[in-house]
């Protein structure tokens, strides 16, 4: 037997021995750890927690001055001590009251708007312009009109936040109900559906997609026009809170405002989308997970 060959052999048998070892060991290790894979959300969170360590040391070693930003740990504290003394609690029931009446009446009135103009030719032509040139004017334009006329109290803040919130919902639906399949409507009319039953089994499920993107939009201007209309002679509130916050160079309870500005626009809007897919169960998605 040659040299060559006496190798070969002695390859493939520490090669079996490895393997044999290997699956010896594999079959120590329970299925679930050897399955295991990290989950998306953690993944996700690697790169805050990294930007958060990094912005820590900075702030400790002096890269970063309190007075342009304070350190995540004395944010925290601070945040801590506003939830355990009831401040937070108590400002942030105040600017949810103002940017919920203002967004559902903003709605209620765009909504009102759209069907009006939407299902009948002669309501566009009546209501569709006046809606088209309010629209184009912006709503901090209108502060000093409404501080004359309503003063400065809560009304004149719901008010502009009325006015933001209107339009975005008024235009998409408007456009829902207007690009509505032609053919729907044939066969509705093949059907025997009266105008009333057209309306309310083709037309208005048809146009919900779109009054749920224009609901969206408003939100997120809902939330803007609080931050400005906080700021106007308050003196509770998120919006007052940072305010009252920037006079005092509080970075830590500014930052504070802006995260609870962002976290609950975000778990707003989840919940809106949330009643968007049960409301619009019947609608095909070509989205897979």
């Amino acid at each position: 037997m040659t040299e060559k060959t006496l190798n070969t052999r002695s390859f493939s048998v520490n090669k079996a021995a490895r393997l044999t070892g290997d699956e010896g060991a594999s079959r120590l290790v329970p299925n679930w750890v050897r399955n295991w894979r990290t989950p998306e959300v953690l993944l996700r969170l690697v790169s805050p927690i990294v930007l958060l360590l990094l912005w820590e040391l900075a702030s400790e070693l002096g890269l970063i001055p309190q007075r342009i930003i304070a350190a995540p740990s004395q944010i925290g504290g601070t945040l801590w001590a506003m939830i355990i003394s009831g401040e937070l609690g108590k400002h942030l029931w105040v600017s949810l009251q103002r940017a919920l009446l203002g967004l559902s009446i903003g709605v209620s009135i765009g909504v009102v708007a759209a069907l009006i103009t939407g299902l009948s030719k002669r309501g566009e032509v009546i209501l569709d312009s006046p809606m088209q040139m309010l629209r184009t004017i912006p709503s901090l334009a209108l502060v000093p009109l409404f501080i004359l006329w309503f003063g400065i109290g809560e009304f004149t803040k719901i008010a502009l936040i009325v006015t933001g919130t209107t339009f975005p919902v008024y235009l998409n639906l408007f456009a829902g109900i207007r690009n509505i399949d032609p053919k729907l409507i044939e066969a509705a009319n093949t059907l025997g559906l009266s105008r009333r039953e057209l309306i309310w089994h083709v037309i208005l499920p048809g146009s919900l997609p779109s009054f749920f993107v224009g609901l969206r939009y408003s939100l997120g201007i809902s939330w803007l026009a609080l931050v400005f209309v906080e700021q106007i002679n308050t003196t509770a509130g998120i919006g007052y809170l940072a305010s009252d916050a920037r006079d005092f160079m509080r970075t830590d309870v500014i930052v504070i405002c802006l995260l609870i500005y962002s976290v609950l626009g975000l778990l707003i809007d989840g919940l809106i989308r949330t009643l968007e897919r049960f409301a619009l169960a019947w609608r095909p998605s070509f989205v897979r997970n």
